[in-house]
């Protein structure tokens, strides 16, 4: 599938005010791909996956030599969406050295102590890297937006968690991640789509299997009695801060196997269309190589 075509079936536009009803979670395919049976399709995904993954090896050999641009890869979801095994089979193409992972939990002490994008920027990709965040800032305008009495351990000023707030943070996002990408950030940033139903069903795979229990938290039964104020927690930040140099992708999570192949293209694609190059050797540094060949030759 083109970089076209993605765009026009997942990406958010800047400026759209999207509803998330919209966007079909249990999507399984374009008009072509659906003519296919569901076992026929599960394998093309797959399929496509692994070419993404040789692809995308090679993208992230350049990028890392070309120690210019870094991207940030940022997941976020309801519970149960996928963003773990998104992350582990997705990157699984990718050279460690070459990738940096961040999960974000309760603030810290010293976090709260500064403003809330601080630890965030502490852990933005180097040159050359691949940064993913499982999670990351936008809990500051979703978990908190749904449990606004989290601001109160937050050590704002008097006057500063006034009605006005999440517009100001959207602001504030919209700008560090300007800042980030007019310095060499390719920004990409996913939500993972899935139905109530689908979570539901993952949830009760998780009690079923004793395997997965550690994965599973009565908090997260009692998150899901606020998923109309996350979906609309989630449409309104995607909405706002879907931006020509930092684009949200809403992407169907129903079958892990589509999230899947949607996002290892989407990144492979992005990350080609920088086409960086491989840096040029010197004059000296090629001298420097042809000497090295001698020095062994003659060994």
């Amino acid at each position: 599938m083109k970089k076209k075509e993605l765009d026009a079936l997942f990406r958010v536009p800047a400026g759209k005010k999207i509803r998330l009803k919209d966007y079909d979670p249990g999507w399984a395919g374009t008009k072509s791909l659906a003519k296919l049976e569901s076992d026929e399709l599960k394998e093309k995904a797959k399929e496509l996956v692994r070419e993404d993954l040789e692809n995308l090896s090679k993208a992230q050999e350049v990028l890392y030599a070309s120690d210019t641009w870094s991207v940030l890869v940022i997941f976020q979801a309801m519970d149960a969406a996928g963003k773990d095994g998104m992350i582990k089979h997705v990157m699984s193409g990718v050279n460690p050295s070459g990738c940096e992972v961040s999960s974000f939990k309760k603030p810290s002490d010293e976090e709260l102590d500064h403003n809330y994008l601080w630890r965030y920027a502490r852990r933005m990709p180097s040159r050359g890297l691949i940064g993913i965040f499982n999670r990351s800032y936008y809990e500051e305008v979703l978990v908190v937006r749904v449990h606004p009495e989290i601001l109160d351990v937050q050590k704002l000023p008097d006057g500063k968690k006034g009605k006005d707030i999440w517009e100001e943070r959207y602001q504030d996002i919209n700008a560090f991640e300007r800042h980030l990408a007019r310095n060499g950030t390719l920004i990409l940033k996913f939500f993972l789509h899935v139905s109530k139903k689908e979570q539901k069903k993952r949830f009760l795979a998780r009690l079923d299997d004793s395997a997965k229990h550690w994965k599973f938290s009565t908090a997260d039964v009692a998150e899901r009695g606020h998923w109309d104020a996350y979906q609309d927690a989630f449409e309104d930040a995607i909405s706002a801060t879907s931006t020509d140099w930092a684009p949200w992708y809403v992407v169907p999570a129903d079958h892990k196997w589509i999230s899947r192949a949607v996002v290892a293209e989407v990144i492979t694609k992005s990350i080609e269309n920088l086409d960086l190059k491989f840096p040029k050797m010197t004059k000296e540094r090629m001298k420097g190589l042809d000497e090295a060949r001698k020095l062994l030759e003659s060994e």
